[in-house]
């Protein structure tokens, strides 16, 4: 569920690094838990990624897994972070105390190209909680991304009801995103998709929307203890 340009993105951040980079295949479609896409999916998801990691440093002598946790996702809802804790995985940006506006700020400083990237949780998340997941389903919302993308938009979500798609854009492009020509071009781009259905979000993007009232409702308790990447608010 992560798309083809974060995988580039990641090889070419690698090599500006000169850091060794693998591509490692996950079967998280081959559990029906994952695909029934149940409140904590990400669970079973980084269940299998762990475990592919684990079989990978016990077989070529690494040390530790780590991961790139940071202080406001303990803030968040994170089921994957059970998976964590289980396997042992190390979150060394949480254990320094790091929150996400620090990284950024440490990132610039250090001089890397990401420090002001988007947020960007896996295709999945697009999803609401028991909409099954598909390998169909997440190419056409890959693609109804990748199109957003060719209009400009660079913070976005493209929300996956079936049949309906629901475009998010940062609240500052809405208008932009709202001109009727280039709607017009938009909806009918993704209709081209399958989508029948097309339309935007009138508060614009907010990240874990689709998770809201989950962690409140849960007084926070839910979240530090379960520890999409994020549900599908991301």
């Amino acid at each position: 569920a992560v798309p083809a340009r974060e995988q580039e993105a990641a090889a070419a951040l690698a090599a500006l690094l000169g850091a060794r980079h693998r591509l490692l295949r996950t079967a998280e479609m081959a559990d029906p838990n994952y695909v029934a896409n149940p409140v904590n999916r990400c669970y079973f998801c980084k269940r299998e990624l762990y475990l592919r990691l684990a079989d990978l440093a016990a077989a070529e002598g690494y040390a530790a897994v780590v991961d790139g946790a940071n202080r406001d996702d303990l803030n968040d809802w994170r089921p994957g972070r059970q998976a964590a804790a289980e396997r042992g995985v190390l979150s060394p940006l949480v254990e320094a105390n790091f929150t996400k506006a620090e990284i950024r700020a440490a990132s610039y400083a250090l001089g890397l190209p990401t420090w002001d990237k988007p947020a960007m949780p896996c295709l999945a998340s697009r999803f609401p909680y028991g909409t099954p997941i598909t390998p169909g389903a997440l190419r056409r919302v890959e693609r109804a991304e990748t199109i957003l993308r060719q209009h400009g938009f660079r913070e976005l979500r493209v929300r996956h009801f079936g049949e309906a798609a629901r475009i998010e854009v940062a609240p500052a492009e809405l208008p932009r995103l709202l001109d009727p020509a280039r709607r017009g071009a938009v909806t009918a781009a993704l209709q081209a998709l399958g989508y029948r259905t097309v339309a935007v979000d009138p508060e614009g993007f907010r990240s874990g929307k689709l998770n809201a009232g989950r962690v409140a409702a849960a007084g926070g308790a839910a979240s530090r203890s379960a520890g999409e990447a994020g549900g599908p608010g991301g």
